[in-house]
Formats: C-alpha cells, sequence, structure tokens
C-alpha cells in the first residue's frame, strides 16, 4: 500500500464512520428530527453499520483500520510502526471532516435545538462523555472496551477464510471472503450495548478528539462546553486498550 493509499483510504473511510455516527447521534438527540428518541440500541447499531460502511470502503486502500487503538494493537503484534504516523494523521482528518458533514446534514436541527424548550447541549453528538465522572473508572472502562474491539479484530486476521485478503498457504487467487469487516460491525454494536453504558464507549481515539474539535471550532448554537477536561480519557483509554490487546494477540497467537 502507498502512502497516498493509505492516507486516501483512512480519511474517507473514517469520515463514512463519523457521518453515520454522529448522524445517528443527532438524529436520536436534536428536536425536528424523526429520529428523536430512537434510543440507545439504535445508536449502537448506526455506529456499527458505520464501520461497516466505512471499513469497506477503505479496506481496498488502507486495509479499513479507522481508528488509531487497531493501528496501534496491529503495529504491536506485526511489529511494523513505520506507517503508524500516517495512519493515525489520516484518521485524524477523516473524523474532522465526517463530523463537518454531519453538522452540516442536521443543520436546520441544530439550529432549530437553541429555541425550543427541551434544548439540550450538543457535545454529546459529537464526542463521548461519563454518566458517572470518576477518572480511574471511565479509562479502565475505555481500556477494557478497547481491548474487547482490537482483540478480537487481530483474532479474526488470524482465521482463514475471513479476510479480505489471500489465504495463508492457499494457492494463488485464492481469497478470504472478506466478512471480517461485517463481524467487526457487529462487535462495535455489541460493545456498544454491553459496555457503552459508563462512557459512552468511544474506543477510538480519533473518533471523539476529531469531533470534539469540531464542536469547539463551529458556530453550533446552544452547544455548551467542549468538555477538554475529560477529552483525555477517550484518548489515552483507547490506546492502552489497544497496545494491551497487540500485547495479547502475541501471547496467545
Amino acid at each position: 500500500m502507498s502512502n497516498g493509499d493509505i492516507f486516501a483510504g483512512e480519511v474517507i473511510g473514517t469520515a463514512i464512520l463519523i457521518l453515520f455516527g454522529a448522524g445517528v447521534c443527532a438524529a436520536v438527540t436534536l428536536d425536528f428530527s424523526k429520529a428523536k428518541g430512537a434510543g440507545w440500541v439504535v445508536i449502537a447499531f448506526g455506529w456499527g453499520f458505520g464501520v461497516l460502511a466505512g471499513a469497506y470502503t477503505a479496506a481496498p486502500l488502507s486495509g479499513g483500520h479507522l481508528n488509531p487503538a487497531v493501528t496501534v494493537g496491529v503495529a504491536v503484534d506485526t511489529g511494523e510502526w513505520g506507517k503508524v504516523p500516517l495512519y493515525v494523521l489520516a484518521q485524524l482528518a477523516g473524523a474532522v471532516l465526517g463530523a463537518v458533514l454531519a453538522w452540516l446534514v442536521y443543520y436546520a436541527q441544530f439550529r432549530a435545538n437553541a429555541d425550543t424548550a427541551t434544548a439540550r447541549p450538543t457535545l454529546g453528538i459529537f464526542s463521548t462523555g461519563p454518566e458517572v465522572r470518576n477518572p480511574a473508572a471511565n479509562l479502565t472502562t475505555e481500556v477494557v472496551a478497547t481491548v474487547a474491539l482490537v482483540l478480537p479484530i487481530l483474532a479474526f486476521g488470524k482465521n482463514d477464510g475471513i479476510g479480505v485478503g489471500p489465504i495463508p498457504g492457499e494457492a494463488a487467487g485464492i481469497y478470504g471472503s472478506g466478512i471480517s469487516i461485517l463481524l467487526v460491525s457487529l462487535l462495535v454494536a455489541g460493545i456498544g450495548m454491553s459496555l457503552g453504558g459508563p462512557t459512552g464507549y468511544a474506543i477510538n481515539p480519533a473518533r471523539d478528539l476529531g469531533p470534539r474539535i469540531v464542536h469547539a471550532l463551529l458556530p453550533i448554537p446552544n452547544k455548551g462546553t467542549s468538555d477538554w477536561g475529560y477529552a483525555w480519557i477517550p484518548v489515552a483509554g483507547p490506546l492502552l486498550g489497544g497496545l494491551f490487546a497487540g500485547v495479547l494477540c502475541n501471547a496467545a497467537y
């Protein structure tokens, strides 16, 4: 994969992921949205479908990481760190782009949100926050939830027949089914429903930081604080989780 392919793939794929994810959060949160109040299960599947669309789109170009925690986990597992900064930069850029696109899609609802009696702060549409603010507990949640994401992703890659590329040891031209990305999208939805309650399951530093920057910069009515005091947790927790997942994968397989 060339550097250009990696950058393009990760920007496009991560932008699609955030467009779907921030979009479903806006749909469920904002007044004058047809999905207003649809609930947590809808949000979890919206993010899962975002992974599905983004990763399948990016996979031919970059492998479809879409997440610095996944990139770190892969680097620990393979020992190849040279392109990690490129992946992370592209993922952050894609997350910013996706958040801006979601804001544009729901621009009228964001404007109307400021004029209603039920108006709510909008940070939760873009980034995560804890239900109970306890830094140690919040960090632990993000670490564990990210291990639950990255370790299975690494394990999927070691199962012949479900990957995107050639099956190891097989004749030329024999390829995996590519179903691994579908499995990861279901995994993300499952993590959301099972482990997302305490912190909103960032499990992806770019997914949280990029949209938080957009929230801070855009002229969003009634936007409230961007909560920078909490912002380190959904960055540090997933990175630690990806690191631990890579170590566990190396030790177990």
